[in-house]
């Protein structure tokens, strides 16, 4: 929902920006005034996102814990060393939480000693190509600096951050939120 806020107070915001300079003095409110009083009546033109939030906010609150709702559609951070996925060792696949893309293999996991489970790359790469992983980049400067966000490319989910710090060959080290994953054991044969 604070999302969706965020998204009308821009929309809102971009609104008075775009909105004609008051020349004749007749009140710069009058061209936002008549924008108002007919969106009540202009058709509905659909979203311009990918899906309408206000239904998809419902859902992953009744889908999710509270703390995966706001860690994975509130772009939360779980604590540090709190993690479910912080020391497994056990071959398999990370998950999204939220819609169960592939994510992580756990042969790409690494301790990097952050306190979140950390991975060299995404599933999917080939080489430093990430078109066929299911994970988006965002830059973010949230934190104070800038940084960059990693999410899930099918339902938006926040994942964590991804830092130019990690081991070779890639050099990245994908710091995820545990709470944003689900792990699904390799099967034994």
């Amino acid at each position: 929902m604070a999302r969706l806020l965020r998204r009308l107070r821009g929309v809102q915001q971009l609104l008075l920006f775009q909105a004609p300079r008051d020349v004749g003095g007749s009140g710069s409110n009058a061209w936002l005034s008549s924008r108002t009083a007919h969106s009540d009546t202009d058709k509905d033109t659909g979203s311009l996102t990918r899906y309408d939030e206000s239904h998809v906010t419902t859902d992953w609150q009744k889908k999710l814990t509270p703390e995966q709702f706001h860690v994975t559609r509130e772009k939360g951070t779980e604590l540090p060393f709190s993690g479910m996925y912080l020391s497994n060792t056990e071959p398999g696949m990370y998950h999204c939480v939220c819609c169960d893309a592939p994510l992580f293999s756990s042969e790409k996991k690494y301790d990097s000693g952050t306190g979140w489970p950390s991975f060299s790359e995404a599933h999917g790469t080939c080489g430093t190509d990430e078109s066929n992983t299911s994970i988006l980049r965002r830059p973010d400067n949230s934190l104070g600096s800038t940084g960059t966000e990693v999410l899930c490319k099918q339902c938006d989910a926040h994942l964590g951050h991804v830092f130019s710090d990690g081991p070779e060959p890639s050099g990245q080290r994908f710091c995820i939120n545990s709470v944003s994953l689900t792990f699904k054991p390799s099967s034994s044969h």
